[in-house]
């Protein structure tokens, strides 16, 4: 089975993910990953607009003519960059609630089926991910699901958990952080 990340301990480091990310990343099995999210340039200067970049900012940053218009909404900040991580912050730890939109893209076997697994949901965070199972007839083929996190942590400063795609060959680890602003 296929894992190229070996999770690290959040007992060790208070700060969790913030502090060590996915985890330590095995050589020798990178190449082989299963699943890659891919991200576009125009999904980093929509991220970027999103955030209330002006344009001068923007082309300044990026340095193309790209613009950012105040008439487009550009909804949801987490659904602007397709990364393999969700990070989730609010203001009322009793009160958690987010939703993130993902694309996977299948560069494992032709013929794969990958089931969802939320390994470490804390007590009281409810970590849904729908559709559950991903199933692909080739390579490069692209598939989208939603991940749902509702619930509370309980007076915590921050939870981790981890969402794993799972063929029976390659393990797909990607990290999942809520975390509460005093």
């Amino acid at each position: 089975m296929y894992n190229f990340t070996k999770p690290l301990s959040p007992d060790l480091n208070p700060e969790a993910e913030f502090a060590y990310g996915a985890g330590q990343i095995d050589p020798v099995r990178a190449p082989y990953p299963g699943l890659v999210y891919d991200a576009t340039e125009l999904d980093y200067i929509e991220f970027l607009c999103a955030q209330g970049y002006s344009t001068k900012l923007l082309q300044s940053i990026t340095g193309h003519k790209s613009s950012c218009s105040s008439k487009t909404n550009y909804g949801a900040l987490s659904d602007h960059l397709n990364y393999p991580s969700f990070a989730l912050s609010s203001l009322n730890s009793n009160s958690i609630n987010g939703v993130f939109n993902r694309t996977a893209t299948n560069v494992g076997s032709k013929r794969s089926t990958y089931k969802a697994k939320v390994i470490g949901a804390t007590k009281g965070l409810e970590i849904k991910v729908n559709p559950s199972i991903l199933s692909f007839s080739s390579l490069g083929q692209k598939l989208s699901f939603q991940v749902t996190v509702k619930g509370s942590i309980h007076h915590k400063s921050s939870v981790s958990a981890s969402l794993v795609w799972d063929d029976g060959t390659f393990q797909v680890r990607s990290p999942i952080v809520v975390y509460a602003i005093y």
